[in-house]
């Protein structure tokens, strides 16, 4: 006799958990200081990481401390150009012009493209 555990196939719940993984939307928040050079470098560098790599899969905020120091403050905000990963988890914060998009990949849990 067989008895009834609760638990689905597993192998079935991890192949549909892998194609899933793959659709996961990206909340991001990019603080910057005003429109200096570096911002704007900041702005460029993390968007074409975002087309290339997430293609619509993530919705991307710029926020300019110098308008909304709350929200910087909230974040707990100390240098800019500060880009944070809000979701999915963990959070994580990645502080520069995002020039390294390996790093930056690695930190959202993504494999570069090759």
């Amino acid at each position: 006799m067989r008895r009834k555990t609760g638990f689905k196939d597993s192998a079935a719940e991890f192949e549909r958990g892998l194609k899933e993984a793959g659709k996961e939307k990206f909340v991001l928040r990019l603080y910057v200081t005003g429109m200096t050079a570096r911002s704007k470098r900041a702005i460029q560098n993390i968007k074409k990481i975002c087309e290339e790599h997430l293609n619509g899969r993530y919705n991307l905020e710029v926020i300019d401390i110098y308008r909304e120091p709350i929200l910087a403050r909230g974040d707990q905000i100390i240098a800019t150009p500060t880009l944070i990963k809000k979701v999915p988890m963990p959070i994580r914060k990645f502080i520069g012009e995002m020039s390294e998009t390996e790093r930056i990949l690695l930190g959202l849990d993504l494999h570069p493209k090759k």
